[in-house]
């Protein structure tokens, strides 16, 4: 069983930055693929980014490419998103998930992932 943890989430002014941790139990942190999703108020939940398990694959959603960059840290069981040049529509609970299969194939899909943490809020000011 997988326990994800995000933390890093505040108020901000549109322009700053912000990086979210996601820490995760498990000494097999390292073979899970893991995405960062996130909802709005009256939205449903969308695709941020995805990182796969050999590290070297990544995804972004067109919304945040060039500005969101995911990344991991197998040594310290630890995913990352660094959020810059923040926009009000980033405003959202984000929400890392897990997928411990290593059987994602579709990492835009909420489906592919077994687990979810319970999120961490991001407000961005205009």
């Amino acid at each position: 069983q997988v326990q994800l943890v995000e933390s890093g989430g505040g108020l901000v002014q549109a322009g700053d930055s912000l990086r979210l941790s996601c820490a995760a139990s498990g000494r097999t942190f390292s073979n899970y693929n893991m995405g960062w999703f996130r909802q709005a108020p009256g939205k449903e939940r969308e695709f941020v980014a995805a990182i796969f398990w050999t590290g070297g694959i990544t995804a972004y959603a067109d919304s945040v490419k060039g500005r969101f960059t995911i990344s991991r840290d197998n040594a310290k069981n630890t995913l990352y998103l660094q959020m810059n040049s923040l926009k009000p529509e980033d405003t959202a609970v984000y929400y890392c998930a897990a997928d411990v299969t290593r059987g994602l194939v579709r990492p835009r899909m909420s489906s592919e992932y077994q687990y979810w943490g319970q999120g961490t809020q991001v407000t961005v000011s205009s």
